[in-house]
């Protein structure tokens, strides 16, 4: 009886409002952060790719450091680094809260996540395809283009729908200390106020927003595949 009441408060209220603003929000954090991401962080990877063991261009040093760089940035939690970066978000964007402070963060604990999972794909490209390629006279960049690139293209894109998902997460997060979006307006009425109808339709929406990203990653993934 409690629930049903809440819910006709929900509504009696004009609480949907919000809560589609927050989704709103929560859903530019996640496509601005990720698009930055995959804009730094496939680069990354592919440098990685390049400068490593098996690399075209092997450079001990150049791997060593980028590599080092990248475990530092996947080793700290989203929370601690949105706290410990507040002055460069706030000479980037101007503030430190909000939905435009929080991409800052949110593309900067996704980078060194893209980059790795741009290693891993390249990786399992076949030596032999790529021997093959140098053996006609192909350009480093020819190969990473026409070669690395389409080869793994699906893994690329599952792995693009995965960082999509844990930015979902970590957008989250961000509302706890004043980010927006769905976890921000979950703190707020949810638990400040009390309100488990706005808890539990939060809750809803991130589920299923994790399930359509992770749908349509997994749909463009097989038709790379098929192609």
């Amino acid at each position: 009886m409690m629930l049903t009441l809440t819910w006709s408060s929900l509504i009696s209220h004009n609480l949907l409002e919000p809560v589609a603003v927050a989704t709103g929000e929560t859903l530019a954090m996640v496509l601005v952060s990720l698009l930055f991401a995959e804009l730094i962080g496939t680069p990354l990877g592919i440098w990685l790719v390049l400068s490593g063991p098996r690399g075209l261009a092997r450079n001990n040093v150049v791997y060593s450091v980028l590599s080092t760089v990248v475990n530092i940035g996947r080793s700290i939690p989203f929370v601690i680094l949105m706290v410990a970066i507040v002055p460069f978000t706030r000479l980037i964007t101007g503030t430190s809260v909000g939905t435009f402070a929080a991409m800052v963060p949110l593309t900067i604990s996704a980078i060194p996540f893209v980059a790795r999972i741009t290693e891993s794909a390249m990786l399992t490209v076949e030596p032999g395809v790529i021997d093959a390629c140098i053996s006609m006279g192909a350009s480093r960049y020819q190969i990473v283009r026409y070669v690395l690139v389409p080869e793994c293209l699906s893994s690329l894109i599952s792995g693009a729908a995965i960082t999509a998902v844990n930015l979902v997460g970590y957008s989250a997060m961000a509302g706890a200390i004043g980010g927006g979006g769905l976890g921000d307006l979950a703190i707020r009425y949810g638990y400040q106020r009390w309100e488990p109808a706005i808890m539990a339709l939060c809750v809803i929406v991130l589920i299923c927003l994790v399930q359509g990203i992770q749908y349509l990653g997994d749909s463009a993934a097989r038709r790379c595949i098929w192609k």
